[in-house]
């Protein structure tokens, strides 16, 4: 995890260096600057593959002249090392695979890549760059200022002069001056098709189970790569249980007793869920409970770091700030069970479809919105305590599994719970009552909904809402809401939300 800041054109020194100060926290490591003709670029970072030579902005070339800040971590630089050479790389950094691929093949080099990533290239011969992930899992925005283009890890870097007009950064996509906006990867699973001819009521054949778990096994393998510490947000759902029960098999192999942290009010299904998993793997478990009013008196600090108002998302980023805050303390890296449920349709609401096609195509959808919705949950709350997110169900190995298997056997049926086919995959790998345990959302098994609805609603009078609810379109919905946007509003002043903020708006 880092913090990038770049622009290309005419830009102010001093301006960058204040964009980079305002990600402070996603880089604790340090943070470095380089300036190019027609090209500044500037970071704050956290070193995790190789913490020795892993400074940013990462220069490499023949001739150390292409510079490269970014946010992610390439999955395959080992692969592109091999393909290329070790002779052409100084550094042990995921990162340094990108600059040798650009080197070669210029803004192509995008498409060789696989993982999360957020990253902007330039030379001192002129070229310039800027690429992201396909499932938008690194976070990246971007604004035209006349004929320069800013770009950031987040929104709050922005000077509030420009902040009016910063949008999200297309996942999938690379920026060149001259070339404009390209795609350079499709969004997986755009149709299904594995065994497209069977009847729904036909169980897979076994080998899909052997490949579900193989594959998110290898996901997780990948995530645990590096030399800093990592633990687990073990929620007690489902998601982060079989993410602990794999990361706790491969750590006791190496030699290590994986680190988990759970959180919760007192007597909440998730405290108690946890436990049963941690004992149950023999993990190192850390927990803590907090009461209603610590819950309240931190929203409007989860709000300015999550930079987004939706009630959703905020009664899932509580109970994530004090996990992520409480697992700060032991670990730099986390892993996290998000994308579960949009691959395997767990939510609730996915429940209504009876219709593979209809249900395939709301779960691509959710997919491809992820990036303004859940994930930026997941990598701001994060990121703002210093802690690196890892994603193994968001792995496009999984993704691309999950999303070819006929959606027939994701609907929800009376012998076939939600995210059936997850848990017959792992069945005999966690306790039954959890393996099995009915979907919460992250607010409502920590105790979060009802307690924060509660008391938000009644700092916003009828009038109120009646007068300022259009302010957006959609209008915002319920008191609420336009609690968590006087917030956010009060926070990231001048930011356009219409244009940034993504809401769960038929929740």
């Amino acid at each position: 995890m880092s913090g990038l800041v770049a622009a290309h054109g005419r830009f102010d020194s001093k301006m960058g260096s204040r964009m980079v100060e305002r990600l402070a926290h996603r880089g604790p490591h340090g943070s470095g600057h380089k300036e190019l003709d027609e090209a500044w670029l500037g970071s704050r970072y956290l070193s995790i593959v190789d913490p020795q030579a892993g400074d940013q902005p990462l220069s490499g070339g023949a001739n150390r002249d292409i510079w490269l800040v970014g946010d992610g971590m390439i999955h395959n630089h080992r692969r592109i090392r091999t393909r290329l050479g070790a002779d052409r790389f100084s550094t042990e950094s995921d990162l340094e695979a990108a600059i040798v691929a650009f080197e070669d093949h210029g803004p192509g080099a995008f498409e060789r890549l696989w993982g999360p990533f957020a990253l902007v290239i330039a030379s001192s011969d002129g070229q310039f760059a800027v690429g992201r992930d396909v499932l938008g899992l690194s976070p990246l925005y971007w604004v035209k200022d006349g004929r320069t283009t800013v770009f950031a890890s987040e929104i709050k870097a922005f000077d509030k002069s420009l902040r009016a007009h910063v949008e999200p950064f297309p996942p999938g996509h690379v920026w060149t001056p001259d070339g404009g906006l390209e795609a350079f990867r499709e969004f997986p699973g755009a149709a299904p098709v594995l065994l497209q001819s069977r009847a729904p009521h036909e169980d897979p054949p076994e080998w899909i189970f052997d490949a579900l778990r193989e594959t998110l096994i290898r996901a997780v393998e990948r995530c645990l790569a590096g030399r800093q510490s990592v633990g687990v947000l073990l929620s007690g759902g489902v998601d982060s249980s079989i993410i602990t029960a794999i990361a706790a098999r491969h750590s006791a192999a190496a030699g290590r007793r994986l680190k988990t942290f759970a959180v919760g009010l007192a007597g909440s299904g998730d405290l108690h869920a946890a436990r049963l998993v941690a004992e149950h793997c023999g993990t190192d478990h850390r927990e803590l409970v907090y009461t209603a009013e610590d819950a309240i008196e931190v929203v409007p600090e989860v709000i300015a770091g999550l930079e987004s108002f939706d009630p959703t998302l905020v009664h899932s980023a509580v109970p994530n700030f004090f996990v992520s805050r409480l697992a700060a303390r032991q670990v730099k890296i986390v892993l996290v069970g998000e994308g579960a449920d949009e691959l395997f349709a767990g939510y609730a609401h996915y429940g209504r479809h009876d219709v593979g096609e209809e249900l395939h195509a709301e779960l691509l959808e959710t997919l491809k919105g992820m990036h303004i919705g859940g994930l930026q949950r997941v990598d701001r709350v994060a990121g703002a305590l210093g802690v690196e997110p890892r994603l193994p169900f968001l792995d496009l190995d999984v993704v691309e599994l999950a999303m070819a298997l006929a959606p027939e056997w994701k609907l929800v049926t009376g012998d076939r719970p939600a995210k059936w086919l997850l848990r017959r995959a792992f069945d005999g790998w966690l306790p039954d009552e959890v393996l099995w345990r009915r979907k919460e959302q992250f607010g409502e098994g920590t105790g979060m909904n009802d307690v924060l609805r509660e008391h938000f609603v009644s700092t916003v009078t009828p009038q109120d809402f009646e007068a300022e609810a259009d302010v957006l379109q959609p209008p915002l919905r319920t008191l609420e809401e336009l609690a968590y946007y006087r917030m956010f509003a009060a926070s990231l002043q001048g930011v356009n939300a219409q244009a940034t903020v993504g809401r769960f708006v038929d929740a």
